[in-house]
C-alpha cells in the first residue's frame, strides 16, 4: 500500500475514528487504527467494545490531495501514529507499507519508520442489514442527544439507566433518559419511520455519536438490529452496541397535575442558579433552595464554611401555593442549558415530590423532572 494525502484532512478523519480507540482494551489490535486503501478512497477504522467508527474519504475530494499508488491495508498503533501525523513538517505527507508490515512514512526532510499489524487479524464490523431504518437530520439528532444523555445513570450498578431509551411508534420518536434522581424526555415527530421499535443506546456511544458528527445538513441513516445500531452518513459508518434489559416505564414518572407554577426566562434564572452554586458547591450538602410566595421568589444558597447567598429572582408569572423546596443546583443547570434562550415553566407539586420544567409555549414535546433534596 502506498499514498499521498494532505495532512490536516487526514487528521480530521482520524480524530472521529480515535473516539472508538481505548488503551484499555483486552485485544491488542483494538488499540489500532485500521487504514484501508482502494480505487475509490481510503477508509479508517477505529474500534472497542463498545463502538466502531469507520469514515470514508473519497479519491475524489479535493481538499484531501489523495494520490493512490498501490492499494492495500494495514493496522497502525493509534496513539503513536497520531502524534506522528501532527508534528510532520509538511503540509502533505506519504505512507507506504513495507515489508513485515513495516510503514515508512515521510514529509519533507522527515522519514519515520514504525511497524504496523496485519489488518486480516482485526475483528469485522458487526454486518447490520438494512432492517429499522429511519432517516433523522444530522442537526435534530445531535439536539435530541444533547437535550437527554446528560440525565443517563454514571453508575454501572443499573446498566440499563446509563444509556437513553428510544422509542418509535405513531410516527413518533421518544427519548428518555433517567439516572433515577433526574428525567429528560423529548419526542419528535418522524415521516419515514419503516417499523416500530424500542431499544436503550448507551449514553458514552451518543455523546461520541454527537461529537463525530460534523454535517449540519446531512441526515443520519438509522438502522438497528438484534444488539447494534448503525448510525450512517456519506462519509461515517458509527456502529454501538444496544444495551440488553428492560428500560423501566418512565411515564408514570411524569405528573399531570400541580399546585404552583412559575414562569422564567431560561439565561436569567439559568445565571442566579450559577450564582447560588457558588457557595452550595463548597459546602458538604450541594443543596440550593427556592421559596415561591404571592408576590415574591427567592433563592437561597448555603454553605456554612464560606457564607451564604440569597437573591429575589426576575420571574415572568407565578400562580398556585406558596412553596420552600431544596434541590441539587446542578440537576437544574443541566436541565435550563438543554432549553437554550426560552421561557420554561416549572410546575410543582410539594417541596417532596419531583416537579417538571417545559417550554411555557408550544407543544409539550420536551420535559425534565427533577427530584427534590429533603431537607430536615
Amino acid at each position: 500500500m502506498k499514498f499521498t494525502i494532505n495532512r490536516a484532512r487526514f487528521i480530521q478523519e482520524l480524530q472521529t475514528v480515535q473516539r472508538a480507540i481505548s488503551t484499555k482494551t483486552t485485544i491488542p489490535i483494538l488499540t489500532g487504527v485500521k487504514i484501508e486503501l482502494n480505487n475509490e478512497g481510503l477508509n479508517l477504522t477505529g474500534s472497542n467494545a463498545d463502538i466502531s467508527i469507520e469514515t470514508f474519504l473519497a479519491a475524489d475530494d479535493e481538499k484531501a490531495e489523495l494520490q493512490i499508488i498501490e492499494s492495500g491495508t494495514i493496522v497502525l498503533q493509534a496513539r503513536f501514529f497520531s502524534e506522528i501525523i501532527r508534528r510532520l513538517p509538511e503540509s502533505t505527507f506519504t505512507l507506504e507499507v513495507q515489508e513485515n508490515y513495516q510503514v515508512l512514512i515521510t514529509s519533507g526532510a522527515a522519514h519515520f519508520t514504525v511497524n504496523g499489524l496485519d489488518a486480516d487479524n482485526y475483528p469485522h464490523l458487526p454486518v447490520v442489514e438494512e432492517q429499522n431504518q429511519l432517516k433523522l437530520p444530522v442537526h435534530l439528532l445531535t439536539k435530541l442527544i444533547g437535550e437527554t444523555v446528560f440525565s443517563v445513570s454514571q453508575h454501572e450498578s443499573r446498566p440499563i439507566l446509563t444509556g437513553v431509551h428510544f422509542t418509535m411508534s405513531n410516527g413518533q420518536l421518544l427519548a428518555v433518559a433517567t439516572d433515577s434522581h433526574r428525567l429528560s424526555q423529548r419526542i419528535v415527530p418522524v415521516e419515514n419511520a419503516n417499523k416500530d421499535f424500542d431499544i436503550v443506546i448507551p449514553g458514552k456511544s451518543l455523546v461520541e455519536l454527537s461529537r463525530s458528527l460534523s454535517d449540519e445538513e446531512a441526515e443520519v441513516e438509522i438502522s438497528i438490529m438484534e444488539n447494534q445500531v448503525l448510525f450512517k452518513t456519506p462519509t461515517m459508518y458509527f456502529y454501538s452496541r444496544l444495551l440488553e434489559g428492560n428500560y423501566p416505564d418512565t411515564n408514570r414518572l411524569i405528573p399531570t397535575s400541580f399546585n404552583t407554577e412559575i414562569t422564567f426566562s431560561v439565561p436569567t434564572l439559568l445565571a442566579a442558579i450559577e450564582r447560588a452554586s457558588l457557595l452550595s458547591h463548597e459546602g458538604r450538602n450541594n443543596i440550593v433552595r427556592l421559596a415561591i410566595a404571592d408576590n415574591s421568589v427567592v433563592l437561597y444558597g448555603n454553605s456554612p464554611e464560606i457564607g451564604k447567598v440569597e437573591e429575589e429572582l426576575v420571574y415572568e408569572s407565578v400562580s398556585g401555593d406558596p412553596l420552600e423546596i431544596s434541590f441539587n443546583p446542578d440537576y437544574m443547570k443541566d436541565a435550563l442549558r438543554a432549553f437554550g434562550d426560552m421561557s420554561i415553566k416549572i410546575q410543582f407539586i410539594s417541596a417532596i415530590r419531583p416537579f417538571t420544567l417545559e417550554p411555557s409555549e408550544g407543544d409539550v414535546s420536551f420535559i425534565q423532572l427533577i427530584t427534590p433534596v429533603r431537607t430536615n
